[in-house]
């Protein structure tokens, strides 16, 4: 089997490892199903860039009851080593079909000795063909402290995927994996351990992934979970994958996740990163749940602020992020435009970048209420 080859099927494969859709131009859309092995992330300097996403193995010893590439399936095994994977990257890059890499891997004779070829391609592509770009490294079950402080000096971001909310979870989906000896301790040795890291070497962002559905978690437990580790471990970012069955594994007869589980995941997400929100105050039902209908933000302001709205002139920047069509950009905007005179009507607000729609019904402007049409409860 040939190089080109291989990429093609690990590209696929790498396809069903992924964290999460990331958000994609019709174009993008076009060009990754001609090519599944290269997807499109948003870098924070340079915007959207094409990224190589690819396995270094698609051989597999563990049995996680979701997952395509699980010990005894019926699966193509294909494998790189490192010299040819990072050879087979360089000239996709030096083609500019790609700039950056993202790279994970099945297991095979555990994750210590898993982990060590995808260190070792890194380590070419950095030393051997000096490529300093994007390159983000998933890291395996049971990685040993000096292969994440390897993979920390080489990657810009590393992922440490947890799959469940919790140990009783984790149970349900993947009963081979340790949660607090394998999966927990890698996110938090990045943060604890900055000292050992170079002054000169930027610290890698972290992120995690969870499946969402079948271990019968509530979004409340996936949460929680989440909101420790962006506080306790500086995660970056969460995803939130909707479980799809797949024949031939263990869940193939689970029902399929509905993605607007996953939207209002993403949506609560977003008010605890950004908005200042506690888990305890997001509004899940007896079950835990989070309401499908509408967006968590809009169903906490209709509790909270339909009676007692909010002053635009005098709220702090934290009580403007808990309006809805108001967001962190948009609240410098109005704390700005308070600095030169009071604001009055909502065609200022409007101007300011505020979706008047949503943010009418819970907002005073100089002591009055606006006029508004009454919106739909929406997205």
């Amino acid at each position: 089997m040939d190089i080109h080859q291989k990429v093609e099927i690990l590209g696929r494969a790498a396809a069903l490892d992924c964290e999460g859709p990331p958000a994609l131009t019709r174009e993008q859309r076009k060009a990754q199903f001609l090519d599944q092995s290269r997807i499109y992330v948003t870098h924070p300097q340079r915007g959207k860039i094409p990224v190589l996403r690819t396995m270094q193995t698609s051989a597999c010893e563990r049995n996680c009851y979701y997952c395509p590439f699980q010990a005894g399936r019926d699966y193509r095994r294909v494998s790189f080593k490192p010299e040819e994977l990072a050879s087979a990257f360089d000239q996709m890059q030096r083609k500019k079909l790609v700039d950056g890499l993202f790279l994970s891997s099945g297991i095979i004779g555990g994750g210590v000795k898993a982990m060590d070829p995808m260190l070792d391609t890194v380590e070419i592509l950095r030393r051997k063909y000096e490529y300093y770009g994007y390159i983000h490294l998933k890291i395996m079950p049971g990685a040993e402290a000096a292969q994440i402080e390897r993979a920390a000096r080489l990657a810009d971001r590393l992922s440490i995927n947890l799959e469940a909310a919790n140990e009783q979870r984790l149970l349900a989906l993947a009963p081979k994996k340790d949660y607090w000896q394998e999966l927990l301790p890698p996110l938090y040795w990045v943060h604890q351990n900055q000292h050992v890291l170079a002054p000169w070497v930027k610290r890698p962002s972290l992120t995690t992934q969870f499946v969402v559905g079948p271990a019968g978690e509530s979004d409340q437990e996936l949460l929680t979970t989440v909101h420790t580790l962006y506080k306790e471990a500086n995660l970056a970012r969460a995803y939130y994958s909707p479980f799809n069955p797949i024949r031939g594994t263990v869940l193939e007869d689970a029902p399929k996740t509905p993605p607007i589980r996953e939207h209002r995941l993403y949506q609560a997400d977003w008010l605890l990163r950004f908005y200042g929100f506690e888990v305890s105050e997001l509004p899940f039902d007896a079950q835990g749940h989070l309401p499908l209908a509408s967006d968590p933000k809009l169903v906490w302001a209709k509790t909270h602020l339909s009676q007692r709205p909010l002053e635009i002139n005098r709220a702090s920047r934290a009580e403007l992020l808990r309006i809805p069509g108001i967001g962190p950009k948009t609240a410098e905007a109005i704390m700005a435009a308070r600095r030169v005179g009071k604001l009055s009507d909502l065609s200022q607000l409007k101007q300011l970048g505020v979706q008047t729609g949503r943010a009418a019904p819970f907002i005073l402007l100089n002591g009055r209420q606006a006029e508004y049409q009454l919106q739909l409860a929406g997205f």
